[in-house]
Order: structure tokens, then sequence, then C-alpha cells
């Protein structure tokens, strides 16, 4: 399987060449790589104490926008419980919760100071944002990632109490559909995104949805005002 050395030069391998998923290793995290790797179909993951790893799995998990599932308790909890929604207001709060939240079968995080650092310089180009879930003042769930066209490349997650998650999901759904997005990617497809209506899709067929995602205009700068 071949893994490519990338250099100081802005450019990336093709996805297709990725065999199981890993595709790259070295580069930075600059604004630019970080935008081109998006449009390209791949992203970063990796661990602490390991140099920067590229990926374009086989197989990656998309959803329609406006297509999200959520269960009847679900849907029954968010209706009598609600959240405030926010976009955009506590970004550096939110994959700063990502970071720390504890995960089933992880030992530590991969969401690591610089990739916080590389994450918070996009929101401030206006692409990277944030949506919360609010109660009684306090931030209690929300989730983060990045935009490009129609296509959001959702990052990660957390929840401080039942059902936070999930309603900043569904409210992120609701808008991308309301916009015209075509695609929500949740990258590596497993048994939870499945069960939000998430369909784990060939990494050929991805790169052609996103390559027609692309062509929509960037809904760049503060969403919280939008």
């Amino acid at each position: 399987m071949p893994v490519f050395r990338l250099t100081e030069k802005l450019v990336f391998p093709d996805p297709e060449l990725a065999e199981d998923g890993l595709l790259a290793i070295g580069g930075d995290l600059g604004v630019d790589r970080l935008l081109l790797a998006y449009r390209s179909g791949i992203f970063p993951w990796y661990g602490e104490g390991d140099p920067i790893l590229w990926w374009s799995p086989p197989e990656r998990a998309l959803l329609r926008p406006g297509r999200l599932h959520l269960s009847a308790r679900t849907r029954r909890s968010l209706r009598q419980h609600p959240f405030e929604i926010r976009f955009d207001t506590a970004f550096e709060a939110v994959i700063g919760h990502c970071s720390r939240v504890p995960r089933p079968g992880q030992d530590g995080t991969w969401i690591m100071p610089e990739m916080r650092s590389a994450y918070l310089d996009l929101h401030r180009a206006g692409y990277a944002h944030s949506v919360e879930a609010w109660r009684a003042g306090e931030l209690r769930g929300g989730l983060y990632g990045v935009s490009l066209g129609g296509a959001f490349f959702g990052e990660s997650m957390f929840s401080l109490e039942p059902e936070a998650s999930r309603a900043a999901l569904a409210a992120l759904d609701a808008r991308l559909a309301d916009w015209g997005f075509s695609l929500l990617d949740g990258q590596l497809p497993h048994k939870g995104l499945m069960g939000y209506g998430f369909q784990g899709v060939p990494r050929a067929l991805f790169l052609m949805d996103l390559a027609l995602a692309l062509e929509a205009g960037d809904r760049l700068g503060d969403w919280s005002v939008q």
C-alpha cells in the first residue's frame, strides 16, 4: 500500500490511491492545505506523538441534508425539553469539549492542541462552524465541522446531557437543507451514524458527489448572523 510523503508544496496525491484509507503523511495544518484536503475528499486524523496523517477512506458516511433520522423517543424529548440552538457563538468551547469528552474504545483524543489551533484558524477564515445546544445559559452539547460549497464536513460532536448533540445535529441538518446543501459528510461509517440515516458510499461515488457540491458558492463568515 503506497503512502505518500508530503513536502512544502501545496498538493495531494489522487485520493483514489489510498487503498486502505491512509493516503499521505506530513505537510502542515495551514488553512490553505486543509481547504485543499477537504476539497479533495481528504481529512487529517492522527494521534498524539504521530506525524500528520491524511486519509481518504474507501467508504464514506454520507447524509443528504433534510433526511436525518431521529428516533421517536428523541423527537419527543426535544419537543418536551427543547434546547436553545446557536451557531458560531462558542466555536472554541465546542472544539474544546469535543477534545475532552471520553469516547468508548478510544484512549485519549485526536483533537490535540495543534488541531484545535488549525480549526480555530479555519473558523476565523469563515470556513469552520459550530452548532451549539444551550440550556439556562450553559453550553450542553454541540458539534463542529467545515463548510465548502454545498458540502458540510462534520468533524466531532459532544453531549453533556442526553439529546444535546442530537439537537445540534438536527439543527444543522435543517439549516443545510434550507440552504440547499447537498452533502453532509460523517467521514468513517459506523453504527451510530447509520442510525441517523447516514449511508456508507464508495469513495468514487463520494468524490463525484463532492465535486458537484463544490460547484455551489461558499457560505463564508459568521453563521450566527445568517
